[in-house]
């Protein structure tokens, strides 16, 4: 009876053996465990210092983007202006072809007035030698010749009011064209200024641009740099292409 009870204590009792080998294995797992745990750590420090980075560089690049936006934004109203500006000498230069049609039928009406003046002319000549050839008529010639004057007077007063329609005329054009001229009318000297104005606006967008293009090829290398490196190329799902 008594071997019976020493074999069944010996077999109800665990091997000290099989003990050690469980708390190997279970330090291990563990170092195993805290090694993967400060990798990943690494890994997403690295991760974050990258996108701190690129947040920069985008900051950098909006800041760029705000400072163009201040020299485009006025630019359609400075083309308003000139757009203005020239509906103005448009309707300014309108009224001169009319003037100038005006003053070519004065022209003309001076010419028909001349050449009635020249007719009146030739009949006094005429009438002046044939009382030169006879005495007698002398009286009825002067009288001829007397009506012939008259006649030359009216038309002389009636070339004075042309000359005079002229004159208003011509001094009507010169003073249109004087205000076109003028730069507190918004006439043909405004033009220039605008120009010059507008040349120097987009001088300044153009300077503004430069300045992103580089932003944007800085930026555009730090996203190569991240996606070229190492930490991420472990990362699934590997679709990073630069």
């Amino acid at each position: 009876m008594t071997t019976q009870q020493f074999s069944r204590t010996s077999a109800s009792t665990p091997p000290p053996a099989a003990s050690s080998s469980f708390a190997r294995f279970l330090w291990i797992f563990t170092t195993l465990g805290l090694i993967v745990v400060i990798v990943v750590i690494g890994f997403l420090i690295g991760i974050v210092r990258a996108l701190e980075s690129i947040d920069n560089g985008l900051f950098t690049a909006s800041s760029s983007v705000t400072g163009a936006t201040g020299n485009v934004q006025p630019l359609p109203n400075y083309i308003q202006t000139i757009n203005s500006a020239l509906t103005d000498i448009d309707t300014a230069l309108k009224p001169i072809r009319g003037q100038v049609s005006d003053a070519t039928a004065s022209l003309v009406s001076i010419r028909g007035t001349a050449q009635s003046i020249d007719a009146s002319l030739k009949d006094t000549s005429a009438s002046l030698v044939n009382t030169s050839g006879s005495l007698i008529d002398t009286s009825g010639t002067l009288i001829g010749a007397s009506q012939s004057v008259a006649a030359i007077s009216n038309s002389l007063v009636d070339t004075s009011n042309v000359l005079l329609n002229v004159l208003g005329l011509a001094q009507s054009i010169d003073g249109t064209l004087e205000s076109i001229q003028n730069i507190d009318s918004r006439g043909t000297a405004l033009v220039t200024p605008q120009v010059n104005v507008i040349n120097g606006l987009l001088q300044g967008i153009q300077n503004d641009t430069s300045t992103i293009n580089l932003q944007l090829q800085e930026t555009n290398r730090h996203l190569t740099n991240i996606c070229t490196s190492p930490t991420l190329s472990l990362l699934p799902p590997f679709k990073c292409h630069p």
